[in-house]
């Protein structure tokens, strides 16, 4: 095989970023193989995918009434896969929990990890970058905000004087607490601007999804919580900005689409030309627009700032209850204000770890989980 071909491994090949990932690398034929990929239960969709790009590899959880045939494939567990010494870049497009092993083993493997879940550097950024740094392995964001930094970082020799986190505001922004109370899952799965999977898309609807990325801002590019701040643009056009200690700012700027910071980190350092990918139409732009979030009535973002603020195992606590709420939501169980209540409450009773293991986060993440599901069940 060509040495300038990278090899991909794709977990979480059936969601959305893995099927945008693979849509980018369709457009770009020739520059990648993809050796591996990881699905869920969808296997329907894991075989249409194999059968186009026969990986070497392949994992996905089996169940009696999607039993998968793959003669020329070996089957192994993610990490394994993440780790596997024929795989160039692993790309993390799981969603929660599921990529926070693979990515610990891609990471000491000395990969590059195109990281486009939160979850392993919220529940565990200090270990994993901590990691990184002795294996030599590079962390490529794909988060459209992160990627943002990235490109704007390029060049500088200093640090950033302050991170601002662009949001969408998602769909119910300006709600009264009457009109929150009253959302439906269909309507928090319709984000204005992102085609994203589920867990995410209600995520940005609470602006969870902002706290998150506060803190995976924290260990990508090594700034303190207190200068990464967050302010709501409602066009997505501007994808975050960063401000240097001469008051100076750079943004990073283009059409809303996951597409352009996933074919970034995959192509990085170089940028590729791909007809494919929409350009932004200033004829069309009337107006770019800023405003402060509204913490009142979305106070998951202020939540998961705090739990960045106190650390330890308070991401990990903060995550898992998160995880909980969000199932609970979407199964109608519960109402849209309520994920924010149920997440509060588990931070309520979390007993914080300083400096924790692997072993205690993933305890206090089973903890969480269970401390959530009974909350719920006493309200019940």
């Amino acid at each position: 095989m060509d040495d300038s071909v990278k090899k991909l491994a794709v977990l979480g090949s059936t969601g959305s970023i893995g099927r945008q990932t693979l849509q980018v690398v369709r457009n770009l034929a020739g520059r990648f193989r993809v050796v591996g990929l990881a699905g869920g239960q969808n296997t329907e969709l894991l075989s249409q995918q194999i059968a186009e790009f026969q990986p070497e590899f392949i994992y996905y959880q089996p169940t009696h009434h999607s039993p998968l045939t793959t003669p020329n494939c070996t089957f192994l567990l993610m990490e394994a896969i993440a780790a596997h010494p024929d795989v160039d870049i692993v790309v993390i497009a799981t969603s929660g929990k599921a990529g926070l092993s693979a990515t610990l083993a891609a990471v000491k493997a000395g990969k590059k990890v195109a990281l486009a879940n939160k979850e392993p550097l919220v529940m565990a950024g200090e270990i994993i970058t901590r990691e990184a740094k002795k294996s030599g392995a590079q962390l490529l964001p794909i988060d459209s905000e992160h990627s943002a930094i990235w490109q704007c970082l390029n060049g500088e020799s200093q640090p950033p004087q302050r991170i601002l986190l662009t949001a969408s505001g998602g769909p119910f922004r300006g709600f009264s607490p009457e009109q929150l109370a009253q959302v439906t899952p269909r309507q928090a799965l319709q984000h204005p601007s992102w085609q994203m999977g589920k867990k995410v898309t209600i995520d940005s609807a609470t602006l969870m999804n902002k706290g998150l990325e506060i803190m995976e801002a924290r260990w990508l590019f090594g700034v303190p919580i207190e200068h990464i701040d967050v302010i709501i643009h409602p066009q997505s056009i501007i994808h975050s900005m960063v401000e240097f200690v001469d008051g100076s700012f750079k943004a990073q700027m283009s059409y809303p689409d996951m597409r352009l910071p996933i074919q970034y980190a995959l192509t990085w350092p170089e940028r590729v030309p791909n007809p494919e990918l929409p350009k932004l139409d200033w004829d069309k732009i009337k107006a770019l627009t800023f405003e402060p979030p509204d913490f009142k009535n979305f106070p998951c973002l202020e939540l998961a700032r705090q739990a960045a603020k106190t650390g330890g195992t308070s991401p990990a606590a903060l995550c898992a209850a998160d995880e909980v709420a969000v199932e609970l939501f979407l199964k109608g169980a519960i109402k849209f204000p309520d994920i924010a209540r149920l997440v509060e409450q588990v931070l309520r009773e979390h007993q914080t770890i300083f400096d924790p293991t692997l072993d205690d986060i993933i305890n206090i993440d089973r903890w969480a989980r269970e401390k959530a599901l009974q909350f719920f069940n006493k309200s019940n």
